[in-house]
């Protein structure tokens, strides 16, 4: 009798699910009311406005800059700007060229500020 019971311990039940080993738990699902696409598209040699760090009159001012852009992939778009610009930690970049996603609010066609109201003029 003890044989039989050591044989039932010993097989397997093939139609019970296995437990894989999660590290992050299940997806998280999002729900979107638009499918989060590309508002403007840019094209190399486009005008663009970034809203940066620059230098403006000797000083250091945030705000939007005029630049080009110069390179994109389908994430990213380089811009180039003639006046100094810098990274958020304080570094003044030496190439005067900074990366922006597609989608970020922070890159916007040029002249868009004429429909938001700004009065504000950007030296190039």
């Amino acid at each position: 009798m003890t044989a039989k019971v050591l044989a039932n311990d010993r097989t397997h039940n093939y139609n019970k699910k296995q437990k894989k080993d999660t590290r992050g738990g299940p997806m998280a699902q999002f729900a979107f009311m638009r499918s989060p696409g590309v508002e403007h598209s840019f094209e190399v040699g486009d005008t663009v406005e970034v809203f940066c760090d620059h230098e403006k009159s000797s000083e250091r001012v945030r705000g939007w800059l005029k630049g080009i852009v110069v390179q994109l992939d389908n994430k990213m778009v380089a811009v180039q700007f003639r006046s100094n610009v810098f990274l958020t930690d304080g570094w003044m970049v030496p190439d005067k060229i900074l990366w922006y996603p597609i989608t970020s609010e922070h890159i916007r066609p040029s002249g868009t500020q004429k429909k938001l109201g700004s009065k504000e003029i950007l030296e190039y």
